[in-house]
């Protein structure tokens, strides 16, 4: 899963959102020079990772894109289903997508120095362009793939990929529904059992 997807995904304590933000910029056992509720967030982002990968209704959707993405497929599917939480995020929320966004942005610069290097270099550049609200619309999504292809280094041509998302857009969408309402079950299992590891 994408960013907007980790961040919902985190329950409402404000470290542990943090800590599941920024895990992809934290290797090995690291985390563990992090508090307590940020390392929880950390490992609650690995093992969404983790089930996601292995999920048939998550494979289903790359398979669509293996032939001419390869291993992007999954950054791309990831993408993808950020689009779709957004575009239907008030069947998940009571929180107008706007106003989440905004507090969350809040919340990083408020905390911006416990941020991994990258991730202090990255926030600025998603709070200026707003990146999590802009996955909502089509056009946001081609702008994130742009920025994916650029860093490949034009290798990926994950730029082209919105031409799979419209001509499968229903199909996609009704994957990521399904597999959202399950993956929604295993993180608030998930973080309960990690919080009782910490006894937070």
């Amino acid at each position: 899963m994408n960013f907007l997807a980790h961040i919902y995904l985190s329950g409402n304590d404000t470290l542990v959102t943090i800590g599941n933000f920024v895990a992809d910029g934290i290797r090995g056992n690291k985390y563990k020079l992090y508090p307590e509720k940020v390392q929880a967030g950390i490992l609650l982002h690995r093992a969404i990772d983790t089930f996601t990968d292995a999920h048939p209704i998550f494979r289903q959707s790359t398979k669509r894109l293996h032939e001419n993405y390869g291993h992007y497929s999954g950054v791309i599917v990831d993408i993808f289903y950020d689009h779709f939480l957004a575009k239907n995020w008030k069947d998940y929320s009571n929180t107008p997508l706007a106003k989440y966004v905004d507090d969350f942005y809040q919340t990083l610069n408020e905390n911006f120095d416990i941020l991994p290097s990258r991730f202090k270099h990255l926030t600025p550049i998603m709070i200026e362009g707003n990146w999590l609200l802009s996955y909502a619309t089509v056009d946001g999504i081609q702008l994130v793939l742009n920025g994916m292809n650029r860093r490949t280094k034009g290798k990926s041509k994950m730029n082209e990929a919105t031409n799979e998302l419209r001509v499968f857009y229903s199909e996609f969408e009704e994957e990521f529904t399904a597999f959202f309402k399950e993956l929604i079950d295993f993180s608030k299992i998930k973080l309960t059992e990690i919080e009782k590891q910490f006894s937070i």
